[in-house]
């Protein structure tokens, strides 16, 4: 399954490129850290379209979340490093910052009423089977957002739909005759599975030491920052009943119910005083930072130290992304909001990214050098075993009879004959991944009468497949990418 989906992970790419919000709900995941080149600003240029590195770590954490479904929670750290998810991560971000620079090259946009009807839908904001504003306001904050955040990225997303339903993929009767007489052919065949688990491997540490000095760059640490940092706690305030109108009637536009309707002053109070509340902490957080930076900073305001990365991160993504484009010649940000507080930074030190010690990624590679030698021996038997096999014969078999195959799960019987069926060699091998090659030899093919087994939508998805990759490829001509991220 694993290494299946590792040489196919180009078309499950298809599947989930599009989606740039699928991480709320499933947890934040952080990938390590990297180099930054010379525009510390951005990772990534499409066009006219940045793409930060908050956006990488929400594109990681979305692909993270949904692989973890797909393996039943079993899924790590290092599966996610031999799927090459950093790479998958920045791909799809990519790809939707080309379809962003088209969207705004024809003038489209997304309207507050689309956004609306869209967050309704959305079922994890959704109480007792309607969308709730409360909920929805306790998930982003669980996975540190601020709605201004999440709906611009929702924005992004609805954009990116709305470009590509402009582009309808139609299919044809005679492309659903050809396609069925494809999937209607018939072969009958001679085969063996080869299985790693009889092959052995040398593991000893000088076998293993050999690998990692080919592989070190690879396994490096990530860069970290020692900060000081003060707090700026949520104030609350009573306030006159003439500020709190006044409030209102300048920024009556800020205080909109679920309809998207400018909510009255009577509806709209609390959130008036939630808002002058925030100014107000903001306030102080700005009065201290400037304390701070003169050195004049009172002296029962509490100054800490920490440690910041990718994957040690108790803030939020935002005060990572500012930290991260600091200098100790300009060491200090001014206030980040964490939540209801705000938090104000000073750089201390930068732990550069280095490679790690054999003995720290002794146990991590390990599994790998052990799965790829094993691989390596597989597919040299294979190859020596090829041309005078003697295997299982079968029946006819179709595409569609991998319950015929008994020593091959079904899902890897299916992966067999899709690739059998897709093959020009009478004898040869497929390599199924898990450890598990399959030798074949064709001995006679004929086509089935009378038997329709292809769905109309099957010829729309793979239209749809393969005119979107098209696209990509034309966009990727028409607008240039820069990448200002070392290693990926």
């Amino acid at each position: 399954m694993i290494t299946w989906m590792q040489r196919h992970r180009k078309y499950l790419i298809i599947t989930i490129w599009i989606s740039t919000i699928a991480f709320v709900g499933a947890g934040f995941v952080g990938w390590g850290q990297y180099n930054y080149g010379d525009k510390a600003g951005s990772i990534a240029k499409v066009g006219d379209v940045e793409i930060t590195m908050g956006e990488l770590q929400k594109s990681y954490s979305s692909l993270y979340g949904q692989y973890n479904q797909m393996f039943q929670g079993n899924f790590d750290e290092e599966k996610a490093k031999s799927f090459g998810l950093k790479e998958q991560a920045l791909k799809q971000l990519t790809n939707q910052a080309l379809i962003l620079n088209l969207a705004a090259s024809y003038d489209l946009q997304i309207s507050d009423s689309e956004l609306i009807a869209e967050l309704k839908v959305q079922e994890y904001f959704f109480k007792d089977g309607v969308f709730d504003k409360e909920t929805y306001k306790q998930v982003l904050s669980t996975n540190n957002l601020s709605l201004k955040e999440y709906e611009a990225s929702l924005k992004k997303e609805l954009l990116i739909r709305k470009t590509l339903n402009l582009l309808p993929i139609n299919k044809s009767e005679s492309e659903i005759s050809i396609i069925d007489n494809i999937q209607n052919i018939a072969d009958k065949i001679d085969y063996k599975v080869l299985n790693n688990e009889l092959i052995e491997i040398d593991s000893s540490d000088s076998a293993l030491k050999a690998y990692w000095e080919n592989k070190k760059l690879k396994f490096m640490s990530e860069v970290s920052y020692q900060v000081r940092y003060i707090t700026q706690a949520k104030i609350s305030k009573e306030y006159k009943e003439s500020k709190i109108t006044n409030h209102y009637k300048e920024n009556r536009t800020h205080f909109k119910g679920d309809d998207g309707k400018i909510l009255s002053i009577t509806d709209a109070k609390s959130k008036v005083i939630d808002e002058l509340d925030a100014k107000a902490t903001k306030d102080a957080a700005l009065r201290t930072y400037i304390a701070y930076k003169k050195g004049k900073l009172a002296d029962n305001i509490k100054v800490q130290t920490t440690t910041i990365s990718s994957s040690n991160n108790q803030f939020n993504l935002e005060s990572l992304e500012k930290i991260s484009k600091l200098s100790l010649t300009s060491p200090f940000i001014k206030p980040v909001k964490v939540g209801e507080e705000y938090i104000t930074f000073q750089l201390i030190k930068i732990n550069p990214s280095k490679a790690k010690s054999f003995a720290e990624v002794k146990e991590e590679i390990l599994p790998l050098f052990i799965a790829e030698k094993k691989q390596e021996k597989l597919l040299k038997l294979a190859q020596d075993s090829v041309s005078t096999f003697k295997g299982r014969t079968t029946t006819f078999l179709t595409r569609e009879d991998a319950i015929m195959l008994k020593d091959l799960t079904l899902a890897q019987a299916n992966e067999f004959l899709q690739q059998l069926f897709m093959t020009q060699t009478k004898r040869g091998y497929i390599d199924l991944g898990d450890g598990k090659i399959v030798l074949y030899h064709i001995l006679e093919q004929k086509l089935l009468v009378d038997k329709k087994n292809i769905q109309d939508d099957s010829i729309t998805r793979l239209k749809s497949s393969m005119f979107n990759e098209g696209l990509i490829k034309n966009l990727q001509n028409k607008y240039k990418t820069e990448i200002f991220i070392e290693g990926l």
